[in-house]
């Protein structure tokens, strides 16, 4: 098992979630963070300036079998996508074990 972090654009998270519908990952959890990133200029809106140095983002947390691994990234990377600076990052950490409280399922089994 597998926990894939990642850190999107918001403007970009209802695509991604589509797409990681799509490919069976229908259980994941999701934050609203700010960080700060490379992008260093402002933006103008209505005449007034904003700094884009700390960067509204939503982080997701997801665990999935080995197998699922793969098509989760591709799904991400896929849908998140813009290809301008600020898109986001994703990280990859390996679980343990994992249990399912209601049942004491553990293991792949507790994911699905």
């Amino acid at each position: 098992m597998k926990k894939i972090e990642a850190i999107i654009r918001k403007s970009k998270f209802d695509q991604v979630k589509e797409a990681l519908h799509n490919v069976e990952v229908n259980f994941f959890s999701y934050w609203d963070v700010t960080g700060v990133g490379n992008e260093k200029e402002g933006h103008v809106y209505r005449g007034i300036s904003y700094s884009t140095s700390e960067i509204q983002r939503r982080y997701l947390s997801i665990v999935v079998n080995d197998d699922f691994v793969k098509p989760t990234i591709d799904a991400i990377i896929k849908s998140a996508a813009t290809d301008n600076v600020g898109d986001g990052k994703i990280f990859i950490l390996p679980v343990d074990e994992a249990y399912r409280i209601r049942t004491g399922e553990k293991g792949g089994k507790s994911l699905n």
